[in-house]
């Protein structure tokens, strides 16, 4: 199986979006977008994956399922 950063590269390209852009969609608690930077330690496993209030954000912008992502990121969805 894919890393949750693999998955999340792979579906971010697909759906032809920059990191920057992808980025820019995803929200913090606060309100204030995630930075390129993150996503891309995200992206190349060099963070854990994100919380599942971000995860679920990324599963949307992506077109992909939340409950894979969270999966993918060792976590079992809430619901």
């Amino acid at each position: 199986m894919n890393t949750f950063g693999t998955i999340v590269s792979e579906a971010r390209r697909a759906v032809g979006l920059s990191q920057k852009e992808l980025a820019a969609k995803v929200r913090k608690e606060d309100g204030q977008p995630i930075s390129a930077q993150y996503l891309s330690d995200i992206e190349h496993d060099r963070r854990n994956p994100p919380s599942e209030y971000l995860i679920g954000q990324i599963a949307v912008v992506l077109g992909i399922s939340t409950d894979m992502l969270c999966l993918a990121a060792g976590t079992i969805p809430e619901d």
